[in-house]
Parts: C-alpha cells; sequence; structure tokens
C-alpha cells in the first residue's frame, strides 16, 4: 500500500455525498482535509464570491425573457449606484431609485393581477440562468385560470423589499420576485422566489412567502411553480400572505378539491382594498 494511502483516512459518512452537496465525509489527512478536498472548497469559494460580484448581463435577460413573455419589460435601478454601495448599504437596495419612482408614477393607472419583478440580488449567476425558464413556467401553469403576469420589472442591485414599492406604484394585486438568493459554498446559482399580496412600501417580511433554492441540483422549476401556483390560488382566496399563507402544496389532505379550485378559477374578485 502506497504512503499517501496511508496517510488518508476516508470518512465512514463519505457514501452519503451521493445523495447531497454538502461537505460531509470529507476524510482527513492527519488533521487537516485532504488536499482534494481543500482544493475543491477553494473552489466552491471562488464561485460564491464570483457570483456575488459579477454583473448580471441585462440586456441577455430582457432578451430571454421576451422569448417567453409578450409584454413590455420596464428596466429601473435601486438607489445603489453600484456594487460596491449595495453590498455595503443594504437599505438602498430596497429603495427605487428616484428616476425609477418617477417612471412608474408617469405609467397609465391600471389595476394589474400578477407583477413579476426580477433582480439581480446577490447571485447574478441565479438570475442570468434561472429567471426566464421559471417565468415561462409559471406562465404556462398560469393558462386556464384568471390570473396573468401583466407587467414584469428588472432592477439593477435590488434586494426582495424593492418589490413592494414597485408593486404599489403598478397598482399590483399580486406581487412575485425572483432574485438571486446569497450563495452558498454548494449552491452559487440558487433562485429565490417570494410571493406578497397587495404590496406595499414598507411591509415586514412576515407578509411576504419564500421559496428557496430553485435550481438544478435542487427546486425544480416544475416544482417551484407548483408551491407558487398553491400561495397564489390560496391567497386569492384568502386575501392574504405571509406566515398566515402556509406552504400546504405537498399535503394531500390541505389540496382545493376540484370544485373548489373551479371556483377559485373562475370566479369573481373580491373588492380591492382601498
Amino acid at each position: 500500500m502506497s504512503q499517501s494511502a496511508d496517510i488518508l483516512v476516508h470518512n465512514p459518512w463519505q457514501k452519503l455525498r451521493n445523495f447531497t452537496d454538502a461537505r460531509i465525509g470529507l476524510g482527513r489527512a492527519g488533521v487537516s482535509l485532504p488536499t482534494q478536498a481543500h482544493l475543491e472548497f477553494q473552489l466552491a469559494h471562488a464561485r460564491a464570491r464570483d457570483a456575488v460580484h459579477l454583473p448580471l448581463d441585462f440586456l441577455q435577460l430582457q432578451t430571454d425573457i421576451e422569448q417567453v413573455y409578450s409584454g413590455d419589460v420596464l428596466k429601473l435601478n435601486s438607489k445603489a449606484s453600484h456594487r460596491s454601495e449595495y453590498l455595503q448599504r443594504p437599505d438602498f437596495g430596497r429603495e427605487l431609485s428616484d428616476s425609477s419612482a418617477d417612471l412608474l408614477k408617469d405609467l397609465p393607472a391600471q389595476k394589474k393581477s400578477i407583477v413579476v419583478v426580477v433582480a439581480d440580488g446577490l447571485s447574478s449567476l441565479a438570475v442570468q440562468k434561472h429567471a426566464a425558464p421559471m417565468m415561462a413556467s409559471l406562465k404556462s401553469a398560469l393558462e386556464g385560470t384568471r390570473l396573468s403576469i401583466d407587467s414584469v420589472c428588472l432592477v439593477e442591485q435590488g434586494r426582495v423589499a424593492i418589490g413592494d414599492p414597485i408593486g404599489e406604484l403598478m397598482q399590483a394585486r399580486m406581487l412575485v420576485m425572483l432574485i438571486g438568493e446569497r450563495p452558498g459554498l454548494s449552491s452559487p446559482d440558487s433562485l429565490g422566489v417570494y410571493y406578497t399580496f397587495e404590496p406595499q412600501g414598507g411591509k415586514h417580511d412576515a407578509l411576504r412567502n419564500c421559496i428557496s433554492n430553485v435550481r438544478k441540483e435542487g427546486l425544480s422549476y416544475e416544482e417551484a411553480t407548483h408551491k407558487l401556483m398553491y400561495l397564489l390560488l390560496e391567497s386569492d382566496r384568502r386575501q392574504l400572505s405571509g406566515v398566515e399563507l402556509k406552504d400546504e402544496s405537498d399535503n394531500g389532505s390541505s389540496q382545493l378539491d376540484n370544485s373548489s379550485s373551479s371556483n377559485l378559477l373562475i370566479g369573481t374578485h373580491s373588492a380591492d382594498k382601498s
């Protein structure tokens, strides 16, 4: 047996790595990580940093989205003028720039069913890869319901809460936010989906629902859309979102039965709150 084989001690949990991207069962060489595991850690760390700092190609993203959505796609900015400011001042990423706010105020007054906001967040890689396919999946799922995507906005240097003033200014009944999540060492391209009923500036996180880890190695577009559709339809029925709206999409006993689902899809909207 070679000397290197004598030094390397394999972890009995190593076989469990076939079922997860988590950094488990790495083994050891003396008191340290094996060289291969250490190099993989450095690579994962570099990919996570790149995901945060890599600029999002908004022109390509707009082109990708326009292939699945035929309406106008608006380009907006937060108050963060560059990436460093975005990372150092999270509050700037939650507010619209004056020019973007003025642009939305100048739009014709028209109530909308669903407004989708796509923001770079903390992983431009996630948005570049997954936003357009996720939108295509959602658009397909909405066919045959009385809900529809009425507007799409792309936001540069945006955080989750920036969707609320956008939704309020655009008179959205429902807001769906697609945003790059904070990268992990095994997930630099994780897309987050946030949902808010009757968005208004200043709403807190407890009034939002979140679907996390949308990516090839995590939650598929189909699974994420299934959960989002449950939230949309239940929210439409119950007039709320957030902690009071639990995701029970995988609980067969909680699913809407055919009759109630049918009534929900073709029923009349309740009066909008003033």
